[in-house]
């Protein structure tokens, strides 16, 4: 072994400590990307242990109702519904997980039917959760935000077909999960390009037939990309995160063009995209946006997102918790 300096051995260290803080803000972000794929409102063998006490439940119960009481008042039939999951802020992205929310749901007026990766069986199902359930899936029970694009009565009950017939939804779903999926592409599916390509189903009336299987999923990306869908781009950044995606299982960079793996972004469907698809081509979709902090729930009907901290504006409805 060759002596080392002083001043070499101190540099030494120092590359150590930051590989070190490196790979720690690495694992960080992995873990809340791949708790955010994961978790669901259902109980199952690898999600975290609940540990919401009862005055944590009862404001997340309030907050539900409260979501639920402005979906019943609307008079719509569908609606797009988005829930913040472990903070994605350093990426820019609020809301990471969304599903139908159906007044006519076999399961209960208002239900969110969704894709989940399912931990146990370690692939993806189709589930059908109670808003109450639904924000109980949100990891942080302080804080958090719901987004609801409530889509008019012609646009919805397309949607409502689409989304209640149990045929075509296991038809559009991916046989492998990726929490990163690349949008056109077979070989993946995140719970949000279910959601999308139910939508393309819906709006470019697309049937299976007796194809082969796969093809209603081609049909539909091939439909979205000529309609101009635009997923969301996430600015990954650090190329570490980007190689320990091959030890964590639900996600995957083989899918994606090698263009942006050299520019350190992937290109996925999120709930963001999504809505912009749908405002663009529906003009009759309403927006309502819905927070609670330890304090209060904050209702936003249209406008600018509510600001971090779920901070009420002069507009809002405030609904104290205290």
């Amino acid at each position: 072994m060759v002596p080392r300096t002083a001043d070499q051995g101190r540099q030494a260290l120092k590359r150590a400590r930051l590989a070190r803080a490196a790979w720690r803000v690495v694992g960080l972000l992995l873990a809340g990307l791949a708790a955010a794929a994961a978790h669901a409102g259902t109980l199952r063998a690898c999600d975290p242990a609940d540990t919401l006490d009862a005055a944590q439940k009862d404001k997340l119960f309030r907050f539900g109702a409260a979501i639920k009481s402005e979906l019943e008042k609307s008079g719509r039939r569908v609606a797009l519904v988005a829930r913040s999951g472990l903070d994605l802020g350093r990426f820019g992205v609020r809301y990471s997980h969304a599903g139908f929310s159906l007044r006519a749901s076999p399961d209960a007026p208002w239900a969110v039917r969704q894709l989940y990766y399912a931990c146990d069986e370690q692939q993806p199902r189709i589930f059908d959760q109670g808003m109450l359930a639904f924000v109980l899936g949100m990891n942080e029970p302080a804080l958090g935000y719901v987004s609801v694009l409530l889509l008019p009565d012609e646009e919805g009950a397309e949607i409502e077909r689409a989304a209640l017939d149990r045929r075509l939804v296991l038809q559009l779903l991916g046989a492998t999960y990726s929490a990163n999926a690349y949008p056109f592409s077979l070989q993946y599916q995140n719970c949000n390009q279910w959601v999308v390509e139910v939508l393309a189903a819906a709006h470019g009336r697309l049937h299976e037939g007796d194809e082969p299987a796969g093809s209603l999923r081609a049909r539909a990306q091939r439909w979205l990309q000529a309609e101009g869908y635009v997923p969301s781009v996430i600015e990954v950044g650090w190329w570490p995160l980007m190689w320990a995606t091959a030890f964590v299982p639900w996600l995957h960079n083989d899918d994606h063009p090698a263009e942006d793996w050299a520019n350190k972004r992937y290109r996925v469907s999120m709930p963001a995209s999504i809505e912009g698809f749908l405002q663009a081509r529906v003009p009759g979709a309403t927006r309502l946006e819905f927070c609670h902090n330890a304090r209060h729930v904050v209702v936003r009907r249209g406008g600018e997102p509510i600001a971090d901290g779920c901070v009420p504006g002069a507009d809002d409805t405030v609904i104290a918790l205290d």
